[in-house]
């Protein structure tokens, strides 16, 4: 579970976003993220459990990402983030593959699974893999333990059909997508509970199927 304080300090950055104000809440910020790392401490276990390519030696501190924004390239100048981004990843030949992810934002938080913007590459592989192995993939999307928890994303897809495929392909929709996500959005009162690291095993448990597909599309 969460502490009520972790919470109410990402909506104090949300209302406070400058440098000053966080210099004067760092010990406030340092408490906070003790909070996250302790709830990913007893997360690590159960993920390496349930995917044996996930390491069990995995460091909670540095599955945990900076809240400190990059605003270089930016329009948004707040230099912090309001959530707090934790990423559940399994190296490869390749980088960062297909990971787990969970984000804690008050009234916004959630679980997710995939392979988010894979390089031009990797996304072809991963079409083609859909398109030979329709059956194999619908499958695992209408699987209870899928189904009654995600809601694959459509946030990143073409308007065409991509290069090769037939615009009345029966599943283009699925072919169209650029990102390969699956999402299970949480309540800030289920982050509050003692439940919440059961409701997140079901969860690691319901996409893991999904994960094992997309890492098998890109293998070499």
């Amino acid at each position: 579970m969460i502490k009520p304080e972790t919470l109410a300090f990402l909506s104090a950055v949300a209302a406070n976003n400058n440098r000053e104000w966080f210099a004067l809440n760092k010990e406030v910020y340092e408490t906070a993220k003790a909070d996250v790392i302790s709830l990913v401490e007893e997360l690590i276990p159960i993920l390496a459990n349930v995917d044996p390519q996930f390491p069990l030696e995995t460091q909670a501190k540095k599955c945990v990402m900076r809240i400190y924004r990059d605003v270089r390239f930016s329009k948004n100048k707040d230099p912090y983030k309001n959530n707090f981004g934790i990423s559940f990843s399994v190296k490869n030949s390749e980088g960062n593959g297909p990971e787990f992810y969970l984000h804690l934002q008050p009234g916004n938080s959630f679980f997710a699974g995939g392979y988010w913007m894979p390089e031009a590459s990797l996304l072809k592989k991963i079409r083609e893999e859909i398109d030979y192995n329709t059956s194999d993939f619908l499958e695992i999307i209408a699987a209870k333990g899928f189904k009654d928890q995600f809601e694959l994303s459509k946030n990143d897809t073409l308007k065409k059909a991509p290069k090769g495929y037939d615009p009345e392909h029966p599943h283009i929709d699925l072919l169209k997508l650029k990102s390969y996500i699956a999402v299970l959005p949480l309540t800030d009162a289920e982050l509050l509970k003692p439940a919440l690291v059961n409701h997140l095993k079901k969860a690691f448990i319901g996409i893991y199927p999904f994960i094992r597909f997309l890492r098998g599309a890109i293998a070499p």
